[in-house]
This record gives structure tokens, C-alpha cells and sequence, in this order.
């Protein structure tokens, strides 16, 4: 009975593991808005990471975060480190690309609870005196990135995190002077 018992366990095991692998091995979420302000305006909210506090839907979840920058103010070359609480867990950021005002691309490192690194892009189209805003991440899936995704939808789950805080840059992209 025990041997039944095991066996069938290993079968479950087994089938699980074929389930998980055959998860896509690449991953893409993707928000976009329109915000009442130049093109201009926008880039500069995401080109300077000392900026991001103000809309960043992560930035207010711990307060005793440290976050550190290093390199050049704005633009390539830009560093933004955090190391926070298991909400936020730890990381950093750095500027690999910068077209103003269309693009900012970023490489986004996660180091704690889960290490990923992942691509980010910021695109930025006028649209008359408006601009729409698209926040972009992709990468790899890994194997445990593929069993999370069995229970969990990362894209509604960070894709919610996108919407929040492009609707905060919204708002300070509006208040914003004009450049």
C-alpha cells in the first residue's frame, strides 16, 4: 500500500514538473496612458531616478527604505539602488539607454527575495500637447518563475503595480512645469 502510495506520488511529481517546464520560457508586461503634458515633461519623470519617489508605486511601501544613486544625475549610466522589507526586497536599476524625450531602456536587477534580471523601457509618443506613456518589462522565465506563474498572474499582479504608478506620474507630470 505505502509502495502504491509513493508511486503515485512520483507520477504527480513528475506530471507537475512537465506541466511547469512547458510554461513560456519569456515574459512581457506591458500599461500605457495618456498624460495632459509634453513629451518633455514625462521623460524627465522617469530619466532621473530622484524623481521616481513621487510616483513609483513601490517607493512608499516601506518607509525605513535605503535607496542609494550613483553615476550621473539623469540619463546612461544612472544608478538607483534600494534595499527595503519583503515588501520590496532588494535591488537596483540602471539607465542603459536614454532618447529624449521618446525612450529611457533599464536594467532592472532583482537581488532579494528572488534574483531576475529583467529589461525595462519607458517609451514616450506625443500626441498634440499630450504624451502616452508605455512602461515595458520583459525576460526569462525561470523554473520557478514558470510554477509561480501556475498560481499566480504576474501580469495583473505587477501590471496593477504599472497602472498605479503611471497614474501617480500622471499626476505629477501634470503638476509638473513645462521644460
Amino acid at each position: 500500500m505505502f509502495r502504491k502510495i509513493l508511486i503515485g506520488l512520483a507520477v504527480v511529481v513528475a506530471i507537475l514538473i512537465v506541466v511547469i517546464s512547458m510554461q513560456p520560457a519569456d515574459f512581457k508586461i506591458e500599461r500605457s496612458t495618456t498624460i495632459n503634458a509634453p513629451a518633455a515633461t514625462v521623460f524627465a519623470q522617469v530619466n532621473d531616478f530622484h524623481k521616481w519617489e513621487v510616483w513609483s508605486p513601490w517607493a512608499k511601501l516601506d518607509p525605513n527604505m535605503k535607496t542609494t544613486y550613483e553615476g550621473p544625475a539623469a540619463g546612461p549610466g544612472a544608478k538607483y539602488s534600494w534595499v527595503g522589507d519583503s515588501k520590496v526586497g532588494e535591488g537596483r536599476m540602471t539607465i542603459v539607454d536614454s532618447r529624449a524625450p521618446e525612450l529611457v531602456k533599464i536594467k532592472l536587477e532583482f537581488l532579494k527575495p528572488m534574483a531576475a534580471t529583467n529589461d525595462t523601457e519607458f517609451s514616450f509618443r506625443p500626441e498634440g500637447n499630450r504624451t502616452k506613456v508605455t512602461w515595458t518589462m520583459s525576460g526569462k522565465n525561470g523554473f520557478m518563475s514558470k510554477a509561480f506563474g501556475l498560481f499566480m498572474n504576474m501580469d495583473k499582479m505587477v501590471g496593477g503595480d504599472f497602472e498605479k504608478g503611471l497614474a501617480q506620474m500622471k499626476f505629477a507630470a501634470e503638476a509638473a512645469p513645462t521644460p
